[in-house]
């Protein structure tokens, strides 16, 4: 009974790594970032290459995501780390419902960071099913791609960049 509760927390373990490791790119894809535009809280348009010259972090999610809503703290903070240098998350909304519901939810001081509540601090866009098709049909919330200042992508995460070493990431390419 125990070399059986031992196989199976091995298979555990090994499935949990295989997949910790399959949800980023070690070596990076260095292809260039699709030229993308979406719409800005305002109605503006925003094209990606605008932010060239910049490290971008750009972060598909949605406001009914829970993982979403989870790294969004994060976020804040590595907005706050390193805006000042060069940096920036994007976010990119890929909610169906108004564009009233994502600046509410944007704005509102929800987010605990550091024992207070704040409002997300980085630029949100809207995102679309053409801007999802370039960068590669996402499926699921969060997804986030690390755009280095030539515009190529470095890295992407499937899931939460919680506790991925993102932050080492963004210092090496500042």
């Amino acid at each position: 009974m125990k070399k059986r509760k031992n196989l199976v927390l091995k298979v555990l373990l090994v499935v949990a790594l295989v997949s910790v490791v399959a949800s980023f790119n070690f070596g990076g894809s260095r292809q260039p970032a699709p030229a993308v535009s979406f719409r800005n809280l305002q109605g503006q348009t925003v094209k990606l290459s605008q932010y060239r010259g910049k490290v971008v972090l750009l972060n598909f999610w949605a406001t009914w995501c829970d993982s979403c809503r989870s790294e969004i703290p994060e976020l804040i903070e590595m907005q706050k780390q390193f805006g000042s240098r060069g940096f920036t998350v994007l976010g990119v909304a890929m909610d169906e419902s108004s564009n009233a519901t994502v600046q509410l939810y944007a704005e509102e001081p929800q987010f605990n960071v550091d024992g207070q509540k704040m409002a997300m601090n980085y630029p949100i866009v809207l995102g679309s099913e053409d801007a999802s098709l370039k960068f590669g049909n996402i499926g699921s919330f969060p997804t986030s791609f690390v755009i280095s200042r030539d515009g190529k992508i470095v890295r992407e995460y499937f899931g939460s960049i919680e506790g991925q070493g993102v932050h080492q990431l963004i210092e090496k390419l500042l």
